[in-house]
């Protein structure tokens, strides 16, 4: 028997969208894979994306990230036209889907792109369903973040 390789050290995270929890308020969340290139899958592998600007939108019961960028590597392809802003197919089954549609549609919550990460070779995109923030709720978590941080430093000196 082959003994199974150790996980190389370090983050399987390729790209983080960190002002989407701060916006909006997330409800329910999905892994979707998503179509890519081959420059895209390289440009990855150097950590060049950025996915802070985008979302996903749902057209003929298929799901697409928009926004999102891929900068091209300068040592890519030459006979490839590198579009580091296009529109990509997002992979999901057709449950997720449509339950994706039902709360657009009904609910009127928008799909937020939370985090872009590697599973094994293949690239996977965390989508949040979610409702935008009013400035009072943005108030009221900045208030239980504060009293967070100062319940931990409270009970750390207490134990002394």
């Amino acid at each position: 028997m082959a003994k199974k390789k150790p996980n190389k050290p370090g983050s399987n995270t390729i790209a983080l969208n960190k002002s989407a929890r701060h916006e909006f308020s997330i409800h329910d969340e999905y892994e979707a894979g998503i179509s890519l290139q081959g420059w895209e899958v390289k440009s990855l592998r150097a950590g060049k994306a950025n996915i802070s600007e985008s979302y996903v939108f749902i057209r003929n019961g298929e799901a697409f990230l928009s926004g999102a960028t891929f900068t091209p590597l300068n040592a890519a392809s030459t006979h490839v036209v590198a579009e580091p802003t296009r529109v990509r197919k997002l992979l999901l089954n057709r449950r997720e889907l449509d339950r994706l549609t039902g709360a657009v549609n009904r609910d009127g919550e928008t799909i937020v792109a939370l985090s872009m990460y590697w599973k094994g070779s293949w690239v996977k995109l965390k989508l949040g369903t979610a409702r935008g923030k009013k400035l009072h709720d943005k108030r009221s978590d900045a208030k239980d973040r504060d009293w967070q941080r100062d319940k931990a430093r409270i009970m750390k000196h207490s134990s002394r």
